[in-house]
């Protein structure tokens, strides 16, 4: 099957959606698939997001993204993200009659009502226009295939996650491993990820916690919260091995995000052999259960982060294993497999 997916989230943009397509490209090309990825990165002229410089937005994308798609002819298009490639890719398969599906990665009415007091309903109802353009919507949980299917998105279908299991391992089992590198007080508790406002980093930051409090990435808010709170190590952008060598060197992750559609790094700490201390939310819940043995879900963040220290670190990388991306990708190709494949010799819609 030739497969193109048209995302406005893709390199070098560093994100859990950016990791989830990566590697999902990866195990389609190794089952034997074509795959094309139209990202901004193929568009002449972007702008920075409003807020987040570091994510491109391509300008005017629908010319040359319609060359594109009609260079590769694909069998199959995924619009993931509801963004100007989104939208083009939307537009155009519309405007052909080309069957196309969609995922469901960012809880936009959540975060506008949360943190703005307004514009929730709104925000869905964009939302639920954009999908519905798709033959079907993928989402990751069962909390989220219930929510949407209330709120009129459909048809549904299960897309899960999974982890990379050798690039996050315990590096605390290898020999040549200095647990000891970050040279800080233990007990270590870290967040990894995304510094913005959405991740409501200051319900981890400002807790009272013995040890040291560090926190590993890049974002709009790292300038404010770094001069929030000085007591903070905070380590910047990280990629590839050192991301594991974090992880392996925390004693745990603490991830106080309330607006998750899946929350991929907390399967990343557990690959690494970490505990995970994080809210009892969406996302997390969906992951773990409500009462899991190798992470502690509580509105109290600061008695989850240290009843989180006394859970077994093997237990963790035992529960990650059961996460296949193999097996994740299939989901998503059979997916794929249940809408007709795109055809070129249709009429073009007014």
């Amino acid at each position: 099957m030739r497969i193109l997916i048209a995302t406005d989230a893709w390199t070098p943009q560093i994100n859990g959606v950016v990791r989830v397509f990566q590697v999902t490209a990866e195990h389609l090309r190794a089952f034997g698939h074509e795959v094309e990825v139209v990202g901004p990165d193929r568009f002449p002229l972007t702008l920075p997001a409003p807020g987040y410089p570091e994510v491109r937005l391509a300008v005017a994308p629908g010319r040359r993204l319609a060359r594109l798609i009609e260079a590769f002819r694909p069998d199959a298009i995924h619009v993931p993200v509801e963004g100007p490639i989104g939208l083009a890719a939307r537009r155009y398969c519309r405007r052909r009659g080309i069957p196309f599906t969609t995922s469901f990665h960012t809880r936009f009415a959540d975060y506008f009502e949360k943190r703005l007091g307004r514009g929730g309903s709104l925000a869905l109802a964009a939302q639920r226009w954009f999908h519905r353009g798709g033959r079907a919507i993928m989402v990751q949980t069962d909390t989220l295939e219930r929510q949407l299917t209330a709120s009129g998105f459909g048809p549904v279908r299960r897309w899960g996650r999974a982890v990379d299991t050798q690039g996050f391992r315990p590096l605390r089992d290898e020999p040549d491993f200095d647990a000891d590198f970050l040279a800080l007080p233990r007990p270590i508790f870290l967040y990894l990820g995304r510094v913005s406002p959405e991740k409501n980093l200051d319900a981890f930051l400002g807790l009272d916690l013995p040890g040291s409090r560090v926190v590993v990435g890049d974002g709009p808010a790292l300038a404010t919260l770094r001069a929030r709170y000085p007591a903070v190590h905070f380590l910047g952008y990280r990629t590839g091995r050192d991301l594991a060598r974090h992880f392996s060197a925390a004693d745990v992750f603490v991830f106080p995000s309330r607006f998750e559609t899946f929350g991929l790094v907390v399967l990343e700490s557990l690959s690494c052999g970490t505990p995970v201390a994080a809210l009892p939310v969406p996302g997390p819940l969906d992951i773990l259960g409500p009462t899991p043995l190798v992470a502690r879900l509580s509105e109290d963040l600061r008695a989850a982060a240290l009843d989180a220290l006394s859970i077994d670190r093997e237990a963790c990388r035992r529960f990650a294993e059961g996460f296949s991306w193999e097996e994740c990708t299939r989901e998503f190709e059979r997916n794929l497999e249940l809408i007709p494949a795109a055809t070129w010799d249709a009429p073009i819609r007014g």
